[in-house]
């Protein structure tokens, strides 16, 4: 692509092809999302709302992590928070506010237990995604009460969605383990770092000057309310660049919003959805499409699977729809064999996740049909 010949459409090009050199997003859309979100790191004193980067995946080996070692060397001032406190996070937020980044964000706020003790860093995320929203502690030894800012754009990388309240002030990332004859450069941190610091110091000259004049815009955006709050320092960041950043932020803000307001907020079940599908398409002798009503028949007969006493009365229909939906397989019309149509699922949709999640080797120890055609 021809970024245009200003210094910021350069820089963003070069950074977007970094990213891309070390790990595989999910979309193109996702990757100029990821560009935009760093760049907008570095143009902080600018945002009303500071939004959060959720790097989100169904299982472990997505690339999370990976991505989230590339924002470290190249966002603005990175303060991770490992074993950090609340209270140390706070501190630590200025009028030049650092960038956050959580990783295995999922151990924070896993279950209701570990969720209940990181409440205060969870009211500190949702808190600082608007500027002038503090928080008070008493300080010293006369108990001085304090405020505290909290405004400051984070990252937070995990297994499964975060909590609700983050992931609304987020743009949404869904990782995907990457498929058979996909391939990344490994990251080194003594041979890759360098480049990527001196990208990182070239990205804030540009945006230095900018701040005043990134502060005054008001973008045009093709969503409303906490989307645009969230996805407005990323569009102002395209503008300000200009060649066909303008264009691809719009897009990607248009393509990725919807596509989470059609996510399911809660899907259990892991990838153990899409090996037994599998298993059930390989039994039937790879038929091109089953109906929802054979898939959940054949689900919750086996003795061995959770999906008999799923719920109440075992899994239902939508509860199928709602596992599938994380890997982006969704049900359809589908022809049986009298010709009519019923509800069901296409072989074709399950290819792509089969391929990442599921085992190279099926479960029967059979070696399966070839998940091609």
């Amino acid at each position: 692509m021809n970024w245009g010949t200003g210094d910021g459409s350069r820089l963003l090009g070069e950074l977007r092809g970094q990213i891309a050199r070390f790990v595989i997003l999910p979309s193109e859309h996702a990757l100029n999302a990821a560009t935009l979100w760093v760049a907008a790191t570095h143009l902080q004193p600018a945002w009303q709302h500071a939004p959060r980067l959720a790097v989100v995946g169904p299982a472990k080996r997505c690339g999370k992590s990976r991505l989230l070692d590339v924002l470290t060397e190249t966002v603005h001032e990175p303060m991770l928070t490992v074993n950090t406190t609340p209270a140390a996070v706070f501190r630590s937020i200025t009028d030049q506010p650092p960038t956050l980044l959580v990783d295995e964000a999922d151990t924070i706020f896993g279950s209701p237990k570990v969720a209940e003790k990181n409440e205060e860093l969870r009211g500190l995320l949702n808190a600082g995604h608007q500027r002038n929203r503090y928080v008070t502690r008493v300080v010293g030894n006369d108990h001085t009460p304090r405020r505290f800012a909290t405004f400051a754009m984070a990252a937070l990388a995990g297994i499964g969605d975060l909590p609700d309240t983050i992931m609304d002030r987020s743009v949404v990332i869904r990782m995907r383990r990457r498929a058979e004859g996909e391939r990344v450069h490994p990251f080194r941190s003594k041979r890759d770092t360098p480049a990527l610091h001196a990208l990182r110091d070239r990205i804030a000259a540009w945006t230095g000057p900018l701040v005043d004049a990134a502060a005054d815009l008001e973008p045009d955006l093709p969503v409303e309310d906490r989307a645009a709050d969230t996805w407005e320092p990323l569009v102002i960041v395209a503008d300000l660049a200009d060649g066909p950043w303008p264009v691809l932020a719009r897009e990607a803000c248009q393509f990725m919003v919807a596509a989470e307001l059609q996510a399911e907020e809660d899907s259990p079940g892991g990838a153990r959805i899409l090996a037994d599908v599998r298993r059930i398409f390989f039994a039937r002798r790879e038929p091109d499409s089953l109906t929802t009503t054979d898939l959940l028949a054949e689900l919750r007969s086996d003795p061995e699977a959770p999906w008999g006493e799923w719920g109440r009365a075992g899994l239902t229909a939508r509860d199928l729809g709602s596992l599938l939906r994380e890997y982006g397989v969704a049900s359809g019309n589908v022809r049986i064999a009298d010709g009519t149509q019923r509800k069901g699922y296409t072989r074709s949709k399950f290819l792509d996740p089969w391929r990442r999640y599921c085992p190279a080797v099926h479960p029967t120890g059979a070696s399966p049909a070839p998940l091609t055609g």
